[in-house]
């Protein structure tokens, strides 16, 4: 074996051994409460315990939040099936963009970044924050894309309230310093955040 192909053999294992990237499981896409008893408990929680989730629970809360249901669909609609907006997530462990084609957690960046997702102090307590991004290139404009954030949240909503777990969208947030942190493009913006975890 020749010096570059050991020397590209032990470049290509440190970089998956430094990437920390989250395979998740298979959704469960039965259960849950009925969608009227979900309505009825769904509610802003801002107290959290500092619990994380499950893997199961993460993964069933990211599908249900914006996953593919169809080949080329997915579980909150986009004007036009433009699919701008994209999930990042912050939990204890660090930053992750939610690749929803292949249902993974993608990492951003290690260590723990809650604090950084809101200016309120239950923030870092959450067992995690969804950061909401969308690619203002790709949609249809952007009144569709804001309006699009709250089909996403209130999936999120429904989901936390047949789980038991609480959930609170918030517009309090520094979009430049999220913007570093989840090293976004020009095209690309937050426009909104949500926090989840198990009620205090």
């Amino acid at each position: 074996m020749t010096r570059f192909s050991i020397l590209s053999l032990i470049f290509i294992m440190c970089c998956s051994i430094s990437a920390q990237d989250i395979n998740l499981p298979a959704p469960n896409k039965t259960g849950g409460k009925p969608l009227m008893q979900a309505l009825n408990e769904r509610k802003s929680t801002r107290s959290y315990q500092d619990k994380e989730l499950t893997s199961q629970q993460l993964s069933d809360l990211l599908w249900a939040a914006n996953g593919f249901n169809r080949d080329d669909k997915r579980t909150a609609p986009t004007a036009n099936n433009r699919q701008e907006l994209e999930l990042y997530v912050t939990t204890k462990n660090g930053v992750y963009f939610y690749d929803a084609r292949n249902h993974l957690l993608k990492e951003v960046k290690k260590g723990d970044q809650r604090a950084q997702a809101g200016t309120q102090d239950f923030v870092a307590r959450a067992a995690l924050n969804l950061i909401f991004v969308s690619d203002m290139e790709k949609a249809s404009s952007r009144e569709y894309a804001y309006t699009n954030c709250g089909f996403v949240a209130q999936n999120v909503y429904l989901y936390c309230a047949s789980e038991g777990l609480g959930a609170v969208v918030r517009g309090s947030f520094d979009k430049d310093k999220l913007s570093e942190l989840l090293k976004l493009n020009s095209n690309q913006q937050v426009l909104l955040t949500q926090s989840v975890g198990y009620p205090d």
